[in-house]
């Protein structure tokens, strides 16, 4: 089968031919039908991430949707025929197994979550990375409840995400994007306001701030607008460092707490609310031939939302 492979630091991805992967005990094999390109991806190739690459040639893709083909003699989980995905996780495929950018893909069945009917394959890899990562930094990380004021920050293809995830759940929705060419769809989606600057908020008493742009400033401002005693949810990492105003997180006893990825309960909590028609991903979809491109454009800033492959 095809599939494109990672083979050296600041090299294009090689489309290779390899052996059709055949499962262990505990491992299913899936169709591909759907998988998602990341800016994890662009990392791998780069070398800011490649170190967690276990071996090369590796195939890379780690946000995969598609239908059961093969299952290990000990699985009794998933049937051939079931639609399924694998979130994201660092022990998976794409990152320490091989991948989705291939026409199959072999799991461990503890690693893959059923895929509810009425959700489409590029709907559902884009929830398992990018919808998963959003969710849990909305829901879990920052505690989110009905009636909250909450702030994004940020509204590319995590921030939207995390945006539906608030209003779906009862929020009331403030979003910091500093592109205006965005602003329409912060309110299509159901914010309350939309502004450049997060401080343009200030006088809200934001109850939760999840800054999912980290640039450092975006950071600070966080915590310069959430209430007292309100928390910041640090998803975003524009940048590896910033500062902060350690005198006003101090005294007005602000939270600020990290998160990243998910669970298998948050991406499939995710795939019911798009199975309800309350939260979807901005997609553009290309063809499996054209996943060595698609990586380009990422690197070079050209993807608005999230890119997914569709695989015959």
């Amino acid at each position: 089968m095809k599939a494109w492979q990672f083979t050296e630091t600041d090299a294009p991805l090689s489309l290779n031919l390899v052996a059709a992967p055949e499962p262990a005990a505990d491992e299913v094999v899936l169709d591909i039908k759907a998988a998602g390109l990341c800016h994890s991806d662009v990392g791998f190739i780069d070398g800011t991430l490649t170190a967690l690459l276990p071996f090369r040639p590796i195939t890379l893709g780690h946000e995969i949707a598609g239908i059961v083909s093969a299952v290990g003699a000990d699985v009794t989980t998933f049937s051939v025929g079931d639609r399924a995905v694998i979130p994201a996780a660092i022990e998976g495929p794409g990152t320490s197994l091989d991948g989705g950018f291939a026409e199959k893909v072999k799991a461990p069945a503890r690693l893959v979550a059923p895929l509810p009917d009425g959700v489409p394959f590029d709907q559902a890899a884009a929830a398992t990375d990018a919808g998963m990562t959003s969710y849990h930094a909305m829901m879990v990380q920052g505690g989110l409840r009905p009636g909250m004021k909450v702030g994004v920050i940020g509204l590319g293809g995590l921030g939207s995400l995390g945006a539906q995830t608030a209003v779906a759940n009862g929020a009331e929705l403030y979003v910091a994007e500093i592109n205006e060419k965005v602003h329409a769809m912060a309110l299509e989606i159901g914010a309350t306001a939309v502004a450049k600057d997060i401080r343009d908020f200030a006088d809200k008493e934001l109850d939760l701030v999840v800054d999912f742009a980290g640039f450092g400033t975006t950071t600070a401002g966080a915590v310069d607008v959430v209430r007292r005693g309100g928390r910041v949810v640090q998803v975003g990492l524009g940048r590896s460092e910033g500062t902060i105003n350690l005198q006003q997180l101090t005294l007005n006893e602000v939270e600020l707490i990290g998160s990243q990825a998910g669970t298998l309960q948050d991406c499939a909590d995710v795939l019911q609310l798009m199975a309800d028609g309350k939260l979807s991903a901005h997609i553009s979809q290309i063809s499996f031939d054209e996943i060595g491109e698609g990586i380009g454009k990422l690197a070079r800033g050209e993807v608005i939302g999230r890119l997914v492959a569709l695989i015959d």
